[in-house]
């Protein structure tokens, strides 16, 4: 079945420990683009994260965001500089004798001077961090493809719609074909007899002319192929995998064959279906880039 490029998945995993949520959300892009933005805590699992996301989608720009929520407060230390406090110290004595001033420096104070006092973050266990967010991200991926499937039938029911009437058209200029090149014989035939005034009219010659014409005009090669590309198209719709470049190329090479009916045509009918059998790809192809 398949896919939108567009999608959304959201999952959380609530601990009395910890809080993770991850949140997807995805537009049209040429190819995979994975936007991740999370806690610096978690940046060592930037490569696990980004494997598994591609086990679920092959297309799309991505933006990832992941938050954490520590409710320990063990995530972090306070750290005491000793020698940078004394060192804080001796210059403050030293200022008090060389200006005759007081030293009034109260712990409170000294504390609160550059450096003393840090958090500093403790050593993270990177496998059982990869374990705490290994759940909720494949949940959100498993929710942002369900609505990417959902939002794909959407398209495929629309493009086998738009397929079945571009079919239609091709018939049309198909069963046209024959027409003109009747008309044109007649016509051929009528300004003949004008030119010679009901002089014998050389039977052999006229057709000779018409087979011309007809080989001139003939489209025939340009039809098989749209019916040819139409049904490859259908069947790429039925297909698993993600089909929505091969399916762009498919389309390109449909709106090559309406311009060679378009540029062959004399006949105004036929001009007409070819400018809507152009019109019509290029929204199957507008539907296309939507597709993974």
């Amino acid at each position: 079945m398949i896919k939108s490029m567009t999608g959304f998945g959201h999952a959380e995993k609530v601990t009395g420990q910890q809080k993770i949520t991850v949140e997807l959300k995805s537009v049209n892009h040429r190819y995979l683009d994975l936007n991740i933005k999370m806690p610096r805590k978690f940046n060592m699992l930037e490569g696990q994260v980004r494997s598994l996301m591609k086990q679920y989608m092959q297309r799309g720009k991505v933006d990832v965001f992941i938050n954490y929520e520590d409710y320990t407060g063990g995530g972090v230390a306070l750290k005491y500089n000793h020698d940078l406090a004394a060192a804080y110290l001796g210059y403050l004595q030293q200022m008090a004798d060389e200006f005759g001033l007081e030293n009034d420096v109260r712990v409170s104070a000294l504390s609160r001077y550059p450096e003393i006092l840090t958090m500093e973050e403790q050593t993270v266990d990177e496998e059982e961090l990869w374990k705490s967010l290994e759940e909720p991200l494949r949940e959100a991926c498993e929710k942002f493809v369900e609505t990417r499937t959902r939002e794909g039938q959407h398209l495929r029911e629309d493009l086998l719609m738009k397929l079945d009437g571009l079919d239609e058209m091709v018939r049309r200029v198909e069963a046209r074909s024959p027409e003109v090149v009747r008309i044109y014989r007649e016509k051929l035939e009528q300004k003949v007899r004008d030119l010679l005034q009901d002089s014998q009219i050389d039977d052999n010659r006229i057709a000779a002319e018409v087979v011309l014409f007809s080989d001139k005009i003939c489209n025939d090669e340009e039809t098989v192929r749209l019916h040819s590309h139409i049904l490859g198209m259908k069947k790429m719709l039925e297909e698993q995998e993600s089909v929505g470049r091969k399916m762009d190329f498919m389309a390109q090479e449909m709106n090559r064959e309406a311009n060679t009916i378009l540029s062959k045509s004399s006949d105004l009918e036929v001009s007409d279906i070819a400018i809507g059998l152009k019109t019509e790809i290029e929204k199957i192809r507008e539907q296309i880039q939507n597709i993974e």
